[in-house]
């Protein structure tokens, strides 16, 4: 497994996800993201995410059968439409 060799910087990315949604944009986005996580049984700790199918911004739900639990790696490398 290769290490990057470059650092991501946390606090720049909270900046701009700030200023482009703002503070409750940012709650209820997070909060969409626990409901998720809570229809499918995923517990704190967890490595797996949930992946809509649809997703949210597609006027995807978050009904168990819309969610799938997979892998980081799997969920960032899914081509979204």
């Amino acid at each position: 497994m290769r290490v990057p060799t470059w650092q991501r910087d946390y606090k720049k990315e909270r900046r701009a996800l700030l200023k482009k949604h703002g503070v409750k944009g940012l709650a209820e986005k997070r909060k969409k993201h626990r409901h998720a996580r809570a229809a499918l049984g995923l517990k704190a700790g967890d490595k797996r995410q949930a992946d809509h199918i649809k997703p949210l911004r597609n006027g995807g739900s978050n009904s168990r059968s819309n969610l799938r639990a997979v892998s980081a790696q799997t969920n960032m490398r899914r081509k979204r439409n």
